[in-house]
């Protein structure tokens, strides 16, 4: 009875808050995540230049840049003291929780979905459960494809963060030309992974993605080491993006796959934490790096690293692309 009652009232509530249909929903989710990520771009562009102005070196800004992964991993928000982008962000953000409070539906599966609850017994995981984290990692077939996942992709979460110093101090761009940079790597992400990476899917496995991805990690990892200008980046660039888009959407495929349907989001939150996991420590390490050895020593790290993970799938056979039936 009471199942009955929490089930209806669910619905009742799903109904008032989701007045829009299944369509409606992808597009508006796809407007709210270009908005969100046109916020976050607008600080990531503007942040450099006003450190420059206040007299931060590279290895500061890596520190600052630590601080706001820290803070992003705990979910705080985060607004800088420059008004304009700050206030638009902070707008922009406001409207999309309003619309996603309100025309979002609660749940997004169908009434006659038949994804299974959680087992009874097993308490609800919280926000920070280690146990259940550690119990979906030791899940058969999931922590060597999260740590490819982490490993793979971090070396080029190192340059990305780096960016905005690089593209001031080595490509010599200004704010305008960074940010037309940072649009083509938009578009370049949009079509790659909207386009090439689903016909792709339809045609190879996996697991010949992901080696495919890792393989040209590889390669360009090593044309980075040679490039001198921003020409050179622009003729790579294709290829990392590739590599990102195809690394991400195979690996928490095969993720998400691996593990019982009542745990799929719980697995989703965790890949999603890479990339905070990234901003976290890439700044202050790829900084140091940077002072170092210069912009070349991102593409060894990343000619090395992949070469090492490319050996690791050569020889470790991976989880076969299968339905989740649970």
């Amino acid at each position: 009875m009471w199942g009955a009652r929490a089930t209806g009232g669910q619905g009742q509530r799903s109904s008032r808050m989701g007045s829009l249909g299944c369509p409606q929903v992808i597009i508006l989710t796809y407007v709210l995540v270009a908005l969100e990520l046109t916020c976050l771009f607008m600080r990531f562009s503007v942040m450099p230049y006003l450190t420059r102005q206040l007299g931060l070196d590279s290895v500061a800004f890596g520190y600052l840049q630590t601080a706001f992964g820290v803070l992003q991993l705990l979910g705080g928000p985060v607004f800088g003291r420059l008004q304009c982008p700050a206030s638009l962000a902070l707008v922009a953000n406001l409207v999309a929780a309003v619309l996603s409070f309100t025309c979002i539906p609660i749940s997004t599966k169908g009434a006659g979905a038949h994804a299974p609850a959680a087992p009874p017994g097993r308490p609800e995981a919280g926000v920070f459960d280690l146990k259940a984290i550690s119990r979906l990692l030791l899940w058969p077939g999931v922590l060597p494809v999260f740590l490819i996942k982490v490993v793979s992709g971090f070396p080029s979460g190192l340059f990305m963060v780096m960016f905005s110093i690089i593209s001031m101090d080595f490509f010599q761009l200004d704010a305008a030309e960074a940010g037309y940079l940072m649009s083509f790597f938009g578009v370049l992400q949009m079509v790659i992974q909207g386009l090439v990476i689903g016909q792709l899917s339809s045609y190879f496995s996996e697991g010949a993605l992901l080696r495919a991805s890792v393989l040209v990690f590889v390669v360009v990892g090593l044309a980075m080491a040679l490039m001198s200008n921003v020409f050179h980046f622009c003729i790579l660039m294709p290829g990392l993006v590739f590599s990102l888009c195809a690394l991400n959407v195979v690996t928490d495929s095969m993720l998400t796959k691996a593990v019982p349907a009542s745990d799929t989001g719980t697995m989703l939150g965790l890949c999603a934490s890479v990339q905070p996991l990234t901003r976290t420590l890439g700044p202050t390490v790829g900084g140091l790096l940077y002072r170092s050895f210069g912009v070349p020593i991102f593409g060894h790290v990343q000619f090395a690293t992949n070469v090492l993970v490319l050996l690791v799938l050569w020889r470790q056979p991976l989880p076969q692309k299968t339905d989740k039936v649970w």
